[in-house]
């Protein structure tokens, strides 16, 4: 993986400090030309590799750099799935069966009415790899080197003690597409060593890291002695603690940590974009 990363969330009205910013953003990028012209000016930057949740505009996006060879050659899209907003308003409009309907294929829908609870329960692999595909459609033709699961199930899995869930993840990923799997979690302490257990050795985990502790389970101290002794690549996201902290010193804490393997950010503007990864290249003392 690169040093840095460029996220996405900014391209959909995600802001932790402002409900104002993120009525901004939502303007800003409300037409795909104002997202591409800032992974441009991101890639300008240096930064190749754009980390994105499964959000149906990303297609849109994937269809630009697959239309573009040359342009986006060596860039790299990490998919995060799933867009869970998107599933709940399917069932919101179209109730449970029928959003099941529509991302998943008919005979297997027609199984569950056969089988039941039952069905579902005896074929989670099968229900896991279906929706993982769906997810990847839109993807077809981008390199795609990591997927990620998102925190919202990553973090429910790890509740519920499906581990198991997590490594058949991790395993399809590697074997349907060649790719790695990422788990995105707000407990990284404990997700390592869970993962451990099973024989995922040294994961690639996104996690929030930031001086002030936000976000993250277990507090600071706990997460900091996990980098320093546990076998996993990390990735860094909200260092800025929901924008709380002062830039420089979010990144010059976060880079001066141990088995920080990539950076994650977004930003609305050139300047910012350029400003950050400056600090990044400044505190990194790893090298990378």
């Amino acid at each position: 993986m690169e040093k840095i990363l460029f996220g996405d969330n900014q391209f959909f009205g995600v802001n932790h400090a402002s409900d104002e910013k993120s009525r901004a953003q939502l303007i800003k990028f409300k037409e795909d030309a104002a997202i591409i012209k800032t992974l441009d000016a991101a890639m300008d930057a240096g930064i190749r590799t754009f980390m994105c949740t499964t959000y149906e505009r990303i297609g849109n996006i994937c269809e630009t750099i697959k239309s573009n060879p040359v342009k986006y050659a060596n860039y790299h899209v990490y998919p995060c799935m799933p867009y869970a907003h998107k599933y709940a308003n399917a069932v919101t409009e179209l109730g449970i069966m029928g959003a099941m309907k529509q991302y998943v294929p008919g005979n297997f829908v027609g199984s569950i009415f056969k089988g039941g609870l039952a069905y579902l329960s005896k074929d989670y692999g099968s229900i896991m790899e279906l929706l993982i595909d769906t997810e990847m459609k839109m993807f077809k033709g981008v390199s795609t080197p990591v997927i990620f699961l998102q925190n919202i199930v990553t973090d429910l899995l790890l509740g519920l003690n499906a581990i198991d869930v997590l490594v058949a993840f991790n395993e399809y990923v590697q074997k349907k597409y060649n790719a790695e799997a990422g788990f995105i979690t707000m407990n990284m302490p404990k997700l390592v060593t869970a993962l451990e257990r099973k024989g995922v050795i040294n994961p690639i985990i996104c996690t929030s890291i930031n001086v002030l502790g936000f976000r993250m389970s277990g507090g600071k101290e706990l997460y900091e002695k996990t980098l320093a002794t546990k076998k996993c690549r990390v990735i860094a996201m909200q260092i800025f603690g929901g924008g709380s902290i002062n830039p420089k010193q979010a990144i010059e804490y976060v880079c001066k940590l141990p088995n920080i393997e990539s950076v994650l950010f977004g930003a609305s503007s050139k300047a910012n974009i350029e400003q950050t990864v400056s600090w990044i290249y400044e505190f990194d003392t790893q090298n990378v």
